[in-house]
């Protein structure tokens, strides 16, 4: 039976995978740019600039913003509906794959260095209960 992680494992695993990104050789994603990605990637397709702006809850000039970027890292493309020429969909492209399975790879190895969970702080002592509470 797989042990359940805390939002604080979680988190660190999050910082670990992102740091990691970050530091590897290739483009860096803003945060609507992985978003968009991760969502083309791994939602059911086909989708659609208006799917994706619905989804994500923004505007659909952001991602086309977003997907102008994707586009010219060719981590997505996008095509016109043949069904419907007003549409354009959004494909997933080969080197869009390769970075999801490196993602994937980094993201597994970020998990198994997750400390446990007697290994975090209490956020109640570091002040970050209270630090959210104020922005909350």
């Amino acid at each position: 039976m797989p042990v359940q992680s805390t939002p604080d494992q979680l988190i660190g695993i999050l910082r670990d995978t992102i740091v990691a990104l970050v530091r590897r050789d290739g483009p860096d994603l803003s945060a609507r740019q992985l978003g968009v990605f991760l969502t083309v990637y791994l939602g059911e397709g086909p989708h659609t600039v208006r799917g994706l702006a619905a989804a994500l809850n923004v505007s659909k000039p952001a991602i086309t913003r977003a997907l102008d970027r994707l586009g010219e890292l060719d981590f997505a493309r996008r095509k016109t509906d043949p069904q419907d020429r007003r549409s354009v969909l959004v494909q997933r492209t080969v080197k869009g794959s390769a970075l999801l399975r490196e993602m994937r790879t980094i993201m597994s190895e970020a998990a198994a260095a997750a400390p446990e969970v007697s290994d975090f702080p209490d956020l109640d002592e570091v002040g970050g209960t209270a630090e959210l509470k104020r922005v909350g």
